[in-house]
């Protein structure tokens, strides 16, 4: 009785040290394919291909990261975490280091292929691994704040990658998120040397791809799909955005990317209270992604002044923000057993959201323009926001 109080105890303490490391871990895994952004042009010119060619780098990245967060969302569940949670940053440290030395755009796409292959080992069992520290009506905050390093990467590493890159350029930006992999690993190893303290009853269940694909879980994994290809076609082609519309140049849009960012956060944050305060965490979602499809309409299709484009952008990505706590708080109330499963499996439908809205985005824009980005984005957002309304019911 003691012991089991005492476990209770202490997973009613929220693991800050824990939510800080893995907060930087997201920050530098989103950095490693995120900070591409504002050197769509000058990574087309030194590889002499088009944006939309560099652009597919973040499709190509995340088929790698998907295929490998299922081999680590599985073998977390009969290994641990640890290994992957370590691992991950490791790999991904010597593959920015290739990309940042690659001499063409086949060096450079291999070398970012094996790059998301990493980040695949780590961004599910990061996840897993959190929600077996604390308590279910916890989830919602500690998720958060771990999704809040992937807004930091909008907020603090894409404007200072787009002023440190004016000076050393793509290649020693990518060099400087190589370090900042090492750190990170080096840092989980420390904070994940206890292991979680979770409570099972009766004979421990062997995990099954069968056991975690159920159906409530699928269409959760659809609605992420959704709201990944609703958030990746802004965070993917904002700067471009802003560049094409007002001629920026690359420094310049820095401070637009930060106040974006900033919305970014703040809805993350927010959408963590309301998940663990507010009973129907599918409501919160379906309202947030319905708000986010009007804010696209307006973003894209109203380019009024530059203020007024970055005041609908931090719109549109706070609306988006909030959906994503609720979804994953959802998630992660699966049994123990699948969690890491479950959690692999989230990344893998994150990556088919990347992977769709960098095709859709690139299409769209060779097509019709940043005009047909509004639609898009409000029909993704209505079929995410409806899928959430339908499981609510």
């Amino acid at each position: 009785m003691k012991a089991a109080a005492a476990r209770l105890a202490m997973r009613e303490r929220m693991p800050w040290v824990l939510l800080t490391v893995a907060s930087l871990a997201m920050f530098t895994v989103a950095a490693s394919g995120t900070t591409r952004a504002p050197f769509l042009i000058d990574m087309a010119r030194d590889l002499s291909v088009s944006v939309p060619v560099v652009a597919n780098l973040v499709a190509i990245t995340s088929v790698a990261w998907g295929v490998t967060s299922i081999v680590a969302g599985a073998g977390s569940d009969r290994w641990g975490t640890r290994p992957f949670l370590v691992g991950g940053p490791l790999g991904l440290a010597l593959a920015t280091i290739g990309v940042a030395t690659g001499g063409s755009f086949l060096s450079v796409a291999t070398w970012a292929t094996l790059a998301g292959g990493f980040c695949g080992l780590f961004s599910g069992t990061i996840f897993a691994e959190v929600s077996a520290r604390v308590l279910p009506t916890q989830q919602g905050r500690a998720l958060g704040w771990v999704m809040s390093g992937q807004s930091l990467t909008l907020l603090v590493g894409v404007p200072l990658a787009a002023w440190v890159g004016s000076w050393i350029g793509w290649r020693g930006v990518n060099l400087c998120i190589a370090a900042l992999a090492l750190i990170t690993a080096s840092s989980l190893l420390a904070v994940t040397a206890r292991r979680a303290d979770i409570e099972t009853t009766g004979k421990r269940r062997v995990p099954s791809m069968r056991a975690a694909l159920s159906r409530p879980v699928m269409r959760l994994l659809s609605m992420g799909i959704a709201e990944r290809i609703c958030y990746g076609l802004v965070a993917v082609y904002y700067a471009t955005f802003l560049q094409s519309t007002y001629g920026l140049s690359l420094d310049a849009v820095a401070l637009p990317l930060g106040v974006f960012a900033v919305g970014n956060i703040i809805g993350t944050l927010l959408g963590g209270q309301l998940a663990d305060r507010l009973p129907y965490r599918l409501a919160i979602f379906a309202t947030a992604m319905l708000a986010s499809g009007v804010a696209a309409l307006a973003l894209f299709g109203w380019q009024r002044d530059l203020q007024t484009s970055v005041a609908l952008g931090f719109v549109y990505v706070f609306c988006n923000a909030i959906a994503r706590p609720s979804l994953m708080a959802s998630l992660s109330d699966v049994p123990e057993h699948v969690r890491g499963t479950v959690m692999g499996l989230n990344v893998t439908s994150n990556s088919i959201g990347w992977l769709g809205a960098a095709g859709l985005g690139g299409w769209m824009i060779g097509s019709f323009g940043f005009a047909g980005f509004g639609p898009l984005a409000a029909a993704v957002a209505v079929i995410g926001g409806g899928l959430a309304l339908i499981r609510l019911r």
